[in-house]
């Protein structure tokens, strides 16, 4: 069974790393003006601890102050959300609720770490089994 999850987790982060290294090679969009070329993140963050709730909102809003505004100072989306994943070590699927968090930044080796980076703490201090990441390219306008 720990195995098993090791093996879960090391997919899970080269997973990742592969995403975001794909991320490099995708072609930039044709944007209008006055919108330009950047990249834009998604992660879902489950907020169960067990089969309860165990992330409070203000355990989240701490998590955002500490570990994400740092690393993404220009701004950060947070969305309510409920989602549902299946957990590998019961075999059966879990519906929690869940914060969405959406960041916007020009493309950087840097940036792309520091989302490995959020995951990771997040998955330390809520002893989290995944984070979901999907990073894509957009036009971006303020």
């Amino acid at each position: 069974m720990r195995r098993e999850l090791a093996l879960i987790r090391v997919l899970m982060v080269c997973g990742v790393a592969a995403m975001l290294a794909g991320c490099a090679a995708l072609p930039a969009p044709s944007c209008l003006p006055p919108a330009r070329p950047m990249l834009s993140a998604e992660l879902a963050f489950g907020r169960n601890i067990g089969d309860r709730l165990g992330v409070s909102d203000a355990d989240f809003r701490r998590f955002v102050a500490e570990e994400i505004t740092p690393r993404f100072p220009d701004g950060v989306t947070v969305i309510d959300g409920v989602g549902q994943w299946r957990d590998p070590e019961r075999d059966r699927i879990v519906y929690e609720k869940s914060k969405v968090v959406t960041l916007v930044f020009a493309d950087d080796p840097e940036k792309s770490a520091a989302l490995t980076a959020i995951a990771d703490a997040y998955k330390r201090r809520f002893r989290q089994q995944g984070v979901m990441v999907a990073v894509r390219p957009s036009c971006v306008s303020f």
